[in-house]
């Protein structure tokens, strides 16, 4: 493989309507790899043989919820959202396409290989960019780009988190959280955030009102601070569940023939945050809980504010779903620390402290351990994003699990150690051994604000 090269005529892409050709690269060897970065935290992302194929989702529901819903990619080849990159040959020079303004419009790009050349398309407008190479340093001078386009300040450092997630799951309760935070204080563990994950709500949009195994909020919140550290919580900002008192109340405040899928044993529907009684009642959420003393939030699910629909202004997607995240910061102020999780990655540049850059790491409909190829997965996921930690955001690689019954421990310590990202402890602390308490204790820090090695040349 060559150059880039538009010498000669182009071989005719079987791109589908709405996609439009713009550009190709030149085969004359098998060498070539073809990055490709998914929609958001959970889409796939990483760096295939380009006559390969990536990902793809098994079923519509899965589409939606963690690839890129109503864009499903063709059956052979690749497809970008707002970045594809091109390495001819291992090391070599590499051509980028990507979104030309990413705040604004992020365009489908796919790749697809034809006769002596791979043939690049896009649904919208993108910018090309050739870089001396190799891969990873290509992806690093875009990303350093991108961040300057769109004023992306600079991160600072999150400090250590223990989350109640992969411990209790969504069945948590108030004194699981209290059981951990005085291990904590035992143990003397330097745990700066004690975040309380999916399971304190009383249901899916519900906010304002808490899950019958737990007490008034502000209360947990104020022990926690008592102790030292900072409160954190968990909320799916823009989710409504089809079961919720939000949605039986207020159906005018959903986003017309938008679904977020299917979650919680329920349909889920979004929260029109255009309409303006509804986005009063987000920013009363986020207003209540920094008065009860929370000051992290894991915001999760967000890709549901960037479904397209019917909204009470005319707005696009990505507009409504950058409104959501002006929102939401606006009503806890600037100091707070928000995570993304589940959420589109162009589009919340500059607008979120740090970022989960993988999929759940175990699932809790599974065996609830380190599977080898959830690991696997999770592990493939961070390093193939680990060139935008400290250039967009602290990256996320998820949560940190030590305890003895996970049998891949010690492969995703190492991960999680060599992201340089948030660090968030996940396991029941007095369940620990004596390897898992010391590599706890030897990872939590707070994230580091320098870009991490090349992941390419690892």
């Amino acid at each position: 493989m060559g150059a880039s090269d538009r010498a000669g005529s182009r071989a005719p892409a079987s791109f589908e309507a709405g996609f439009h050709d713009v550009g190709e690269v030149r085969c004359v060897s098998g060498d070539a790899r073809v990055y490709e970065q998914g929609w958001q935290s959970w889409s796939p992302a990483g760096v295939y043989p380009a006559l390969g194929v990536s990902p793809r989702a098994a079923d519509p529901n899965l589409q939606t919820i963690a690839f890129r819903s109503g864009r499903p990619p063709p059956p052979a080849g690749f497809q970008g959202e707002g970045l594809v990159a091109v390495e001819p040959e291992r090391g070599g020079p590499v051509v980028l396409w990507s979104a030309r303004d990413p705040a604004t419009a992020v365009p489908s790009i796919r790749v697809q290989a034809a006769p002596d050349r791979l043939v690049v398309a896009a649904d919208g407008e993108v910018a090309e960019r050739a870089h001396p190479g190799p891969l990873g340093a290509a992806l690093a001078a875009w990303a350093d780009q991108v961040a300057d386009q769109v004023g992306a300040r600079p991160p600072r450092p999150v400090p250590p988190v223990w989350c109640s997630w992969y411990c209790y799951w969504g069945e948590v309760e108030e004194t699981d959280i209290l059981d951990n935070l005085a291990a904590m204080e035992r143990l003397g563990l330097p745990i700066d955030v004690v975040q309380v994950d999916d399971g304190w709500e009383a249901g899916i949009g519900d906010w304002l009102a808490s899950s019958s195994r737990f007490g008034p909020l502000g209360g947990l919140a104020s022990r926690i601070a008592d102790a030292g550290r900072r409160p954190g919580i968990w909320v799916a900002p823009f989710l409504v569940g089809a079961d919720s008192r939000l949605a039986a109340d207020h159906p005018d405040w959903l986003v017309g023939g938008a679904t977020a899928g299917r979650n919680w044993d329920q349909e889920l529907h979004v929260l029109d945050v255009t309409h303006p009684a509804a986005a009063e009642h987000l920013a009363g959420v986020f207003r209540t809980l920094v008065e009860q003393g929370f000051t992290y939030f894991k915001l999760d699910f967000l890709y549901a504010g960037a479904l397209p629909g019917r909204r009470h202004v005319d707005a696009s997607e990505l507009d409504a779903y950058q409104e959501g995240l002006r929102l939401i910061r606006r009503s806890v102020g600037e100091q707070p620390i928000l995570l993304g999780s589940g959420a589109p990655l162009l589009p919340s540049i500059g607008a979120l402290d740090a970022m989960r850059v993988s999929s759940d790491v175990t699932r809790p409909d599974a065996s609830g351990v380190l599977g080898e190829a959830s690991v696997r997965k999770a592990v493939a996921l961070g390093r193939a994003r680990s060139f935008l930690h400290a250039r967009w955001w602290v990256n996320d690689p998820d949560c940190l699990l030590v305890r003895p019954e996970m049998p891949h421990r010690e492969r995703w310590a190492a991960h999680v150690e060599a992201c340089g990202g948030l660090v968030a402890s996940s396991d029941p602390l007095e369940r620990l051994d004596d390897w898992g308490m010391a590599t706890l204790r030897r990872l939590l820090r707070p994230s580091s604000t320098v870009p991490v090695a090349d992941w390419d040349s690892t």
